[in-house]
């Protein structure tokens, strides 16, 4: 006699630490965000802590906790599972492609002609095989995608995810690659040549560039940023994204100290010195 045994068979699978809706500003209309875990760059001003680690993480938020005594003493990840006031949590799933597509779908009524589904981070391209089969799903029911990236991938994780991307979120934190190394931990020759490379085959893009004080807040960086993306006829806009701490509060819960507590701000006048050296070589700022 000949047994059979059938299993549940699994898509691609992939590690994020959140899905969230309604989000206006990673890319055209009303997106739906899907956050990968893993990061390649160390940026000093990171407001999404909990996607550095491509593993999954422990998070304890000391306000919620009663003192019960069922967590141990070293606050493990099985004590989250175990946790009353869930002061402890597992930051992090493990998901397959149809479990993220189900839940991008439950929005569509809201994306009308061009909103869709947004790959982010973390870094999303150091899951590049998983992202680009959600993607190629997401392309068959219709969507509009994007990916927001830091660039530091090889680019053959982008290869993988031409034929089903519609635009890329491209950061570019500053020109001077040795100021890039001291302020991320990495030069920035491979995002660069990523950058070049994307653009020489046409897929469209929208740079954004996050402005930090002390970092990259001067007319040189920017001129020279805006020089180098001018002649890219698939960059199709820029955003300038002011510093902000509004991630600082989550280092505490992981354990970590914030590593760029500053009290300097970007000003407004200072913001429109800034975006005017785009705007004269002719890049739309939004």
């Amino acid at each position: 006699m000949t047994w059979i045994f059938w299993k549940e068979v699994r898509g691609l699978t992939g590690t994020i630490f959140d899905i969230q809706h309604f989000s206006v500003h990673d890319g055209p209309g009303i997106r739906t965000t899907v956050f990968m875990k893993g990061c390649p760059l160390r940026c000093k001003w990171c407001h999404n802590p909990e996607g550095l680690s491509k593993s999954l993480q422990l998070r304890f938020f000391e306000d919620k906790c009663i003192g019960c005594g069922l967590c141990g003493e070293r606050k493990e990840l099985l004590d989250a599972q175990r946790c009353p006031s869930e002061a402890l949590t597992i930051c992090g799933r493990e998901v397959d492609e149809d479990e993220v597509i189900d839940e991008v779908l439950k929005d569509t009524i809201f994306y009308s002609d061009n909103g869709g589904i947004t790959f982010s981070g973390g870094e999303c391209l150091l899951q590049a095989d998983f992202v680009a089969s959600v993607l190629r799903k997401a392309k068959a029911v219709g969507l509009h995608t994007a990916i927001d990236t830091c660039g530091y991938v090889p680019f053959e994780a982008f290869e993988k995810t031409l034929a089903y991307c519609d635009l890329y979120l491209y950061d570019v934190k500053c020109f001077t690659s040795a100021l890039h190394k001291a302020y991320t931990g990495v030069d920035n020759f491979l995002i660069m040549n990523n950058l070049n490379r994307l653009a020489e085959v046409q897929k469209d893009i929208w740079i954004r560039i996050p402005v930090i004080p002390g970092f990259n807040n001067d007319i040189e960086e920017m001129t020279q940023i805006a020089e180098l993306i001018s002649s890219m006829a698939s960059v199709k806009q820029l955003t300038l994204m002011p510093y902000h701490t509004l991630g600082a509060s989550k280092y505490k819960t992981l354990g970590f100290e914030y590593p760029f507590d500053t009290d300097k701000r970007i000003s407004e006048r200072e913001l429109v010195l800034l975006k005017r050296v785009f705007h004269d070589k002719n890049i739309t700022v939004i």
